[in-house]
């Protein structure tokens, strides 16, 4: 299946921090057919570094959707079935406006005069595409990592228009440990002589901070029984240490590689706006309890975490789903074993499609 992505427009956008952005751009491609109720719509939402192509074979690069494992004929999120949509995040650098898009003001990239955004605000844009599309109600939101963050945001703040969430691997604010992993990433890109205040659009990227930041984040979503079983402590083509700095282990050349190959697909300001915006996600706002700030959702919920997740970990999920239960909500609430880390919900989908496809059904079933 070869899919283009579509982008559609709209005037502004009223953000969180009290600012207004416009125009504003957001890049989008859907999968399957929406039926003539439109009752059938689904909406992925795409991790840290996704972007909209989550399934098919891109036209525009060749390669397969992040998520194309799950999403398609007869899989877990079947396109025979239903009409799945996902689109760009407000910030990302793949089509929706960012700190990479022009400022029509100036002319000029926007960079760091870009707003600081929240997941509110990419969620409130989400909400926007779907208004456009002529959708009232979504049969189902759903993604892992930052994707069930934006999720959780959709139950939330738009109660009446979700029948059901599935957030996976996920949380419903950061600790200080994953709030720290980012801080690194972040100073990491600040650090580099190339990064002149984000002004670099015409000059070289800060390609060495950015390769750091993506090797210390590549870190947290793998596992050490993950990372036993892939590298050990294996040399990369020698038999003895170089006793030097040069790459000795298959770990670190691994590591190097997922960082070079990370700047030629990722904005660096992106980067710093869209770990900024996970960090200052807070269902709760800051305010009153986490039951509380559900208090409203009307949606069915499939938590799912994984055992070997030390990024988000279950008890992250498991404190969510007391909190729903709390509120008498329908929950069901599954802990996967997988020994892939946080990227289990990438690689690991056995389970995971058993699960969903079940879900989705007597979601489906019930909402008619």
């Amino acid at each position: 299946m070869i899919v283009s992505a579509n982008t559609v427009r709209f005037d502004f956008i009223a953000l969180d921090n009290g600012t207004t952005l416009a125009p504003v751009e957001v890049a989008y491609e859907t999968y399957g057919e929406l039926n003539a109720a439109k009752t059938n719509a689904i909406v992925v939402l795409h991790a840290f570094s996704g972007d909209a192509h989550a399934a098919g074979i891109s036209a525009e690069t060749g390669k397969p959707g992040w998520w194309d494992n799950m999403i398609g004929p007869g899989k877990a999120f079947d396109t025979n079935q239903y009409f799945v949509i996902c689109s760009n995040v407000l910030g990302g650098c793949r089509g929706t406006t960012g700190p990479g898009s022009r400022n029509p003001a100036t002319g000029c990239p926007y960079a760091m005069s870009f707003p600081v955004i929240t997941i509110g605000d990419m969620v409130r844009l989400q909400k926007m595409l779907i208004d456009s599309l002529g959708i009232q109600r979504l049969l189902s939101v759903t993604g892992g990592s930052m994707g069930g963050m934006q999720a959780l945001e959709w139950a939330a703040a738009y109660p009446e228009s979700v029948v059901s969430a599935i957030p996976i691997a996920t949380t419903t604010r950061h600790s200080a440990q994953q709030i720290a992993f980012n801080e690194v990433g972040r100073q990491a890109i600040m650090a580099d002589p190339d990064f002149h205040e984000g002004n670099y659009y015409d000059k070289q990227p800060p390609a060495r901070g950015l390769a750091v930041a993506r090797m210390v984040g590549h870190i947290t979503y793998m596992s050490d029984d993950s990372m036993r079983e892939k590298f050990g402590r294996r040399l990369r083509g020698k038999e003895n240490f170089s006793f030097g700095f040069d790459v000795d282990f298959e770990v670190e050349s691994y590591l190097r590689y997922r960082g070079s190959q990370f700047v030629h697909r990722f904005d660096a300001n992106s980067y710093l706006y869209i770990t900024k915006a996970m960090d200052y996600f807070d269902l709760t706002n800051g305010q009153g309890t986490l039951a509380a700030a559900l208090e409203k959702t009307q949606a069915r919920f499939l938590v799912i975490s994984f055992s070997s997740d030390w990024l988000y970990p279950s008890y992250q999920s498991q404190e969510l789903v007391r909190a729903l239960r709390s509120r008498n909500r329908d929950v069901a609430y599954v802990e996967l074993e997988s020994n892939y880390g946080h990227d289990s919900f990438l690689v690991d989908v056995v389970e995971q499609t058993d699960l969903v496809r079940g879900f989705l059904a007597s979601t489906f079933e019930k909402a008619q």
